[in-house]
């Protein structure tokens, strides 16, 4: 069967790859504004299911259609934050991203990943959250990261992978969805709706 990732993160590709031997990549053209009243995980979880259901409407054939998104939410007991928490995106531009990374620094935030799986006319769609702590970095680390490019495709300014910045102190919960995916959830999903995935063993 035709396997369709609807998203161009090479994050999201590599573990997806570990799941799935031959698929192939459309990235979906939506807007990702978030509406006025809408709470964080509503706009995470509407936007997995409206990517989707884009490629899904794209193609002709029967394909198995996979999208995501993920939102990085300060935590709700920050003062002058809503009740509901703060998304932070990807970052406008070098300050925004040191603002973010200053905000983040040497506290917890939650990452939160929703995923909508399609094939026919069955879907699932699932949001995991991750509570990351970050550790107590300085600014220049900040700055020195910053001069990689590295944080500007990414919500929330960082990466937990990244090996020379390492922002991050533990984590609670799962790590692939701090990374864009959560791969335990997503490989369960996938074996729920009858799609084909690799053997773990081979």
């Amino acid at each position: 069967m035709r396997f369709i990732l609807a998203s161009s993160s090479p994050r999201r590709r590599e573990i997806i790859s570990s799941m799935i031997a031959n698929f192939e990549i459309i990235k979906p053209d939506i807007d990702e504004t978030q509406g006025a009243p809408e709470r964080p995980l509503h706009y995470v979880e509407r936007l997995s299911r409206e990517k989707a259901q884009t490629i899904k409407d794209q193609v002709t054939d029967n394909a198995a259609i996979l999208a995501a998104d993920t939102v990085v939410i300060l935590a709700a007991d920050t003062i002058g934050i809503e009740k509901n928490g703060e998304i932070l995106g990807k970052p406008l531009d070098a300050d925004d991203a040191r603002t973010m990374l200053q905000r983040l620094r040497n506290r917890p935030h939650r990452v939160c990943t929703a995923f909508t799986v399609l094939k026919g006319d069955k879907s699932h769609t699932e949001t995991v959250c991750t509570t990351v702590h970050m550790r107590d970095y300085t600014d220049s680390e900040i700055d020195a990261y910053i001069a990689t490019g590295d944080p500007f495709d990414k919500a929330g300014s960082y990466a937990i992978q990244h090996e020379g910045f390492h922002p991050v102190r533990e984590i609670n919960g799962s790590y692939s969805n701090v990374v864009g995916l959560p791969a335990d959830e997503v490989r369960a999903a996938l074996i729920k709706l009858g799609i084909v995935i690799k053997d773990e063993k081979a």
